[in-house]
C-alpha cells in the first residue's frame, strides 16, 4: 500500500492563509489581560439594578452594557476562531471554554434588565424613544414588548441566563467528539494510496474523480460516526430537551414557536417551506437520474453525489475567485467590492488552508470592532470559489451593518443572514455563465455542478434536516425518548423520500447523517433558514441581474440595516416577501432549469 498523503499541521500553515488574529489581540497574553478586565467589569452590573426606571438611568445602563458586550464579543471571536482552526490544541480549547463561561455569566448578570424595563410600561418606553439619547432604541423597545408575555421575573431570568454555559455542554461535547476525539480511518484510492480523512479534507475526498476513494471516504466517515452513535444521540437528546425546557419556561406552545415568534416570523413560513419542498421532490428525482447518466454508473450511491461530472474540471485559484466575485458584484458599487477585495487579498479575513485539527465546514464570524473573519478549507475549484462567495456574503453583510448601525442593531437575524450569503453565489454563477462559460463545456458543466451542489445542501439536505428537527422536537415535547436507532431510522426514511428510487444506500450509513451536523441541530430551528435564504437570495438577485439599479440600491440598504428592522420587514423593503410561497416556488423553478441544463449536457 502506498504512503498516505498527509494534511499539514496548523503550525505549517503559511501566515498569509491564516486569519489575522493579531488584529484583535496581539498575543494570547493580551487576550488573558482583556479576559481578566472583562471579569472585573462584569461585577459592575449589580450597581445598575433598580436604576432603569428613568431615561438617564437607562441611558447609563445601555452605555455600560454595550461596552461590556463589545469586549466580550472580541474575547469570544478570538477564542472560537483559534479553537476552530486547531481543535487539538488544549490551550486553545481551554480559552474557548472560558470565553463561553464568561458569556454565560454575563447573560446571567445582565438578565435583570429586561424584566425591570418591562415594569416601566409600554407607553413610557415609547415616550422615551421619541427623543435622544433613547430614540435609537425604539425598535429594540418594540421587540422587547413583543416578548413581554414570555419574559419572566428578574430572578427567573437571571437563573435562565446562567443556564447558557451548562446548556452549551451538549453541543460542545458533540463538537469535541467530532473534531478532536473521533478518529477516521484513512481513505484509500484505487491505487492503494492512503489519504488522511479529517473534518477539513472530507469534502475534497468525496469530490474526488476516483470512485474507490470516494466510497472509502464516505464509508469511513459514516462508520466512524456510527461507532459513537449512542453517545451523540445522548448529546443531541440533551440539546433538544434543553430547547423544550426553555420554550416551556417562557410559556411558548412549542419549541418551534419559541424560535420563530421573537423574530416576528409566523410558523406558516416554516410549514409552507416544507410543503413546497415535499411537492417538488420529483425535480430532485430527475436530477439523480441525470447525474447517474453523466457519471456512467449503473447505480447511484451516496458517495456519487459530489463526484465531479467533468473529466477536466477547471482549476480556480483563490485570487481568481476574488477577481470574479468583484466583477459579478459590481452592480452593488465600489463600497461593496472594494471591501471584499481588500479584506480577502490583503486584510487576512480568510483562514483558508486545510490542516489537521481544523473543524469541518465554513463560517463567518466577528463582532462590531473587529474585521469579519472566515474559516474554510480552500480547494482550487468552483466549489472552493462558491464557499468563499457564500461566506463573503455573510462577512460583507456584517461589515456593512457594523459600519452603519449602532451596537444595539449590530446583530442581524439568521433568517436574513442566509439571504446575503446565497445572493453572492447566485450572482457569481450568473456572471460566469454569461462571461466565461460560453463555448467552454468543462466550465459550464462545473458551474452547473456547483449550482446543484449548493442547491443540494441548501434546498435538499437542509429542508430534510428541518423536517427531522421538527419531528424530534415534537417527540421530545410529548415525552418520547430519542435513541440512536430511532434517529437513524427517521433520518434514513426522510432521505429515502428525497432520493426516491434513484439512489441505493446503506440504511445505517445514510441514517447517521444527523450526527455529522454537530452545530446546526443544536441551533434551534436554524436549518430551515438556509432554504428560505436561498429563495430570498434568488428573488432579490433577479432584478439586479436584469440591470435594475434601484433594486441594487435597495439591496445595499438591506445589508446596512442589520438588526434595525424585523427580518421579514427588511426583506420586504429589499423587494421580496417570504410570507408568501412564491419565492420558494420561483427558486424551485430555477432548480428545474438547472436540472434541464444538466439533462441537455448529458445528451
Amino acid at each position: 500500500m502506498s504512503a498516505a498523503t498527509r494534511a499539514p499541521k496548523r503550525s505549517e500553515v503559511p501566515e498569509a492563509q491564516r486569519w489575522h488574529a493579531e488584529s484583535i489581540f496581539v498575543t494570547p497574553s493580551a487576550w488573558e489581560a482583556a479576559f481578566e478586565l472583562a471579569q472585573e467589569r462584569l461585577t459592575e452590573a449589580e450597581a445598575y439594578k433598580g436604576t432603569l426606571t428613568s431615561p438617564e438611568g437607562l441611558a447609563a445602563w445601555f452605555t455600560y452594557e454595550e461596552s461590556l458586550w463589545a469586549d466580550l464579543g472580541k474575547l469570544m471571536v478570538y477564542a472560537s476562531m483559534d479553537y476552530s482552526c486547531d481543535t487539538q490544541d488544549q490551550d486553545k480549547s481551554a480559552r474557548y471554554d472560558r470565553a463561553r463561561g464568561l458569556l454565560s455569566a454575563a447573560r446571567s448578570s445582565t438578565a435583570f434588565a429586561e424584566p425591570e424595563l418591562l415594569t416601566v410600561g409600554a407607553d413610557t418606553l415609547r415616550e422615551w424613544a421619541t427623543s435622544p439619547p433613547l430614540n435609537i432604541y425604539a425598535h429594540y423597545f418594540e421587540r422587547l414588548l413583543r416578548r413581554a408575555a414570555h419574559t419572566r421575573s428578574a430572578e427567573v431570568e437571571t437563573l435562565l441566563g446562567a443556564l447558557g454555559n451548562p446548556f452549551g455542554t451538549a453541543t460542545s461535547a458533540h463538537g469535541v467528539l467530532a473534531n478532536t476525539d473521533l478518529e477516521f480511518p484513512h481513505a484509500v484510492d484505487a491505487g492503494g494510496t492512503e489519504h488522511d480523512l479529517t473534518q477539513s479534507t472530507v469534502r475534497d475526498l468525496l469530490g474526488s474523480p476516483d470512485r474507490t476513494l470516494r466510497e472509502s471516504a464516505y464509508r469511513s466517515y459514516a462508520d466512524a460516526h456510527l461507532s459513537v452513535q449512542n453517545t451523540v444521540a445522548t448529546t443531541l437528546s440533551a440539546g433538544i430537551k434543553q430547547n423544550v425546557f426553555m420554550a416551556r419556561a417562557r410559556n411558548y406552545p412549542s419549541a418551534l414557536a419559541a424560535a420563530l415568534e421573537p423574530e416576528g416570523i409566523p410558523e406558516s413560513v416554516f410549514y409552507t417551506l416544507l410543503e413546497t419542498f415535499e411537492a417538488n421532490l420529483p425535480t430532485w428525482h430527475r436530477y439523480w437520474r441525470a447525474r447517474k447518466k453523466l457519471l456512467g454508473v449503473e447505480t447511484l450511491q451516496p458517495h456519487d453525489i459530489l463526484a465531479p461530472l467533468s473529466a477536466n474540471p477547471p482549476v480556480v485559484t483563490f485570487e481568481k475567485s476574488v477577481a470574479w466575485l468583484g466583477e459579478a458584484l459590481a452592480p452593488l458599487g465600489r463600497e461593496y467590492t472594494d471591501a471584499l477585495t481588500q479584506g480577502s487579498l490583503f486584510g487576512r479575513w480568510v483562514d483558508r488552508a486545510p490542516n489537521v485539527g481544523k473543524r469541518m465546514g465554513a463560517f463567518s464570524t466577528g463582532v462590531q470592532g473587529t474585521s469579519p473573519f472566515i474559516m474554510m478549507s480552500w480547494s482550487s475549484d468552483v466549489f472552493g470559489m462558491s464557499t468563499l462567495a457564500h461566506e463573503l456574503g455573510h462577512s460583507l453583510h456584517s461589515y456593512l451593518t457594523w459600519q452603519n448601525q449602532p451596537s444595539v442593531y449590530s446583530h442581524y437575524s439568521l433568517f436574513v443572514a442566509e439571504v446575503a450569503s446565497n445572493f453572492n453565489q447566485a450572482v457569481l454563477r450568473d456572471h460566469l455563465f454569461r462571461t466565461q462559460a460560453q463555448g467552454d463545456r468543462d466550465l459550464e458543466l462545473a458551474l452547473v455542478e456547483e449550482a446543484m451542489a449548493n442547491f443540494y445542501r441548501y434546498f435538499f439536505v437542509m429542508p430534510t434536516l428541518a423536517r427531522f428537527e421538527l419531528e424530534i422536537h415534537e417527540r421530545t415535547w410529548r415525552g418520547d425518548a430519542l435513541s440512536a436507532p430511532s434517529l437513524n431510522a427517521l433520518m434514513a426514511d426522510l432521505f429515502a423520500e428525497g432520493y426516491g428510487s434513484e439512489l441505493e444506500f446503506d440504511h445505517d450509513q445514510l441514517g447517521i447523517t444527523w450526527a455529522q451536523f454537530h452545530t446546526h441541530l443544536y441551533s434551534r430551528f436554524y436549518v430551515y433558514q438556509y432554504a428560505t435564504g436561498i429563495s430570498g437570495a434568488h428573488a432579490l438577485a433577479r432584478p439586479i441581474l436584469d440591470g435594475d439599479t434601484e433594486a441594487a440600491a435597495r439591496y445595499m440598504e438591506f445589508l446596512k440595516a442589520g438588526g434595525s428592522l424585523d427580518p421579514l420587514d427588511a426583506l420586504k423593503r429589499a423587494g421580496v416577501d417570504l410570507m408568501k410561497p412564491e419565492p420558494v416556488e420561483e427558486t424551485f423553478a430555477v432548480l428545474d432549469k438547472l436540472v434541464g441544463r444538466l439533462e441537455a449536457l448529458a445528451g
